[in-house]
């Protein structure tokens, strides 16, 4: 038997990320759309509603509720900021290397003060010369005694600003075949943010450069084994980023949906709503079948997730429809509303800027592409 329903404590954890959202976060929209900054109210708010320990096991202070959970709350403050979501995503997926591969010291050190939101976290793989293709980052490290010293520069990491823990990925500088990852500190000499990017959308989180100078790492962070650090890094991209990307797709189709269906129902044109006339209902309809089968195929692979399930293929399959359905939604979104799509009164402006973000986050749609057809073929 299949069951398709959520559990009682789900449909509650949904009404309470919601209410999060509209009353925490959609009073901060203007203000992060206006500057292009993280609000440092939103990331308050979100700490002490714990929306930060999700997926931190309740042994490190976490609340262990897992991946639907997470995916239901990345998808409801999406649905109010995409921005505010990609920053709650990311800091889910910096963790989960810590999570997943980190020694128990490593665990004890960092998850607490993560799960309470006293440290907010990122990733960092992406570099000019390997993002979808990890294998040709140039950062590398080297030992010196019971240290790792790393060197070099990434791009296009979210919360590159606003991170005190960073998980890292290099790789060696003899044997460029051997990767490892790091949990990186601010603070750490040699280690610091650089130039931070101004976005088209998703204004609400920080996206920005990374710079290692001989940044000197002791041999407690490292994570994991020396050499196998690249499995650490896509075991994470894959199952926790591309599930974060689906959770902000989603909200931002719910989103996109909802405020299609209110101004149809209130534009009056040849004397009726034009809620009533065929190629509007037509179009709604698009977004309502697309809206639903990316429900079913990210809360599948989620359910997968929380199984302890191999489910890399199935969110590379959910991450690209979610994020092409949500800018054909945005699109349609915008054409419905006519002229009035074009002001920036209206949200459905933000809507069709926050979705050109969507494509390229962890992962294009053309490389998902790459790994369903791998995935056909196996």
């Amino acid at each position: 038997m299949i069951d398709f329903t959520f559990t009682e404590e789900q449909d509650m954890f949904r009404k309470a990320a919601r209410e999060f959202a509209e009353t925490k976060v959609a009073p901060k929209v203007p203000e992060m759309e206006e500057t292009g900054k993280v609000s440092d109210e939103v990331v308050k708010a979100m700490a002490e509603a714990e929306m930060m320990a999700l997926t931190i096991p309740e042994k490190y202070g976490g609340l262990g509720l897992g991946y639907i959970a997470r995916l239901i709350a990345v998808e409801e403050v999406s649905k109010v900021s995409v921005g505010a979501g990609m920053m709650l995503q990311v800091f889910a997926l910096g963790i989960e290397p810590i999570i997943k591969f980190g020694s128990e010291e490593q665990k004890k050190k960092y998850l607490p003060g993560l799960a309470k939101g006293e440290r907010l976290a990122s990733i960092a793989v992406t570099e000019t010369t390997g993002g979808s293709d990890p294998a040709g980052i140039r950062s590398t490290y080297k030992k010196d005694g019971d240290d790792y010293i790393i060197s070099g520069r990434k791009c296009f990491i979210t919360n590159s600003h606003i991170a005190d823990t960073i998980t890292t990925l290099a790789k060696d500088e003899e044997d460029p075949k051997a990767f490892s990852t790091f949990i990186m500190e601010k603070g750490m000499e040699g280690f610091k943010a650089t130039h931070e990017e101004n976005k088209v959308g998703m204004r609400g989180c920080n996206t920005g450069e990374l710079a290692y100078e001989n940044c000197r790492v002791p041999k407690e962070n490292l994570v994991g084994v020396e050499g196998k650090g690249m499995r650490v890094a896509l075991a994470a991209i894959g199952d926790v980023g591309r599930g974060g990307m689906v959770g902000c797709a989603l909200g931002l189709q719910v989103a996109c949906l909802e405020a299609a269906v209110k101004f149809a129902n209130e534009r009056i044109l040849y004397g009726k709503p034009i809620s009533r006339l065929q190629t509007i209902q037509n179009k709604l309809a698009d977004m309502k079948i697309d809206l639903e089968a990316g429900l079913l195929l990210g809360y599948r692979a989620a359910a997968m997730q929380d199984k302890g399930e191999r489910c890399s293929n199935e969110f590379a399959v959910a991450k690209y429809f979610t994020t092409e359905a949500a800018q054909r939604a945005a699109k349609i979104a915008a054409d419905i509303h006519g002229g009035y799509g074009c002001m920036e009164e209206y949200a459905v402006t933000r809507y069709l800027r926050d979705s050109f973000v969507l494509g390229p986050s962890a992962g294009t749609s053309d490389i998902m592409k790459v790994i369903i057809g791998r995935w056909a073929l196996s």
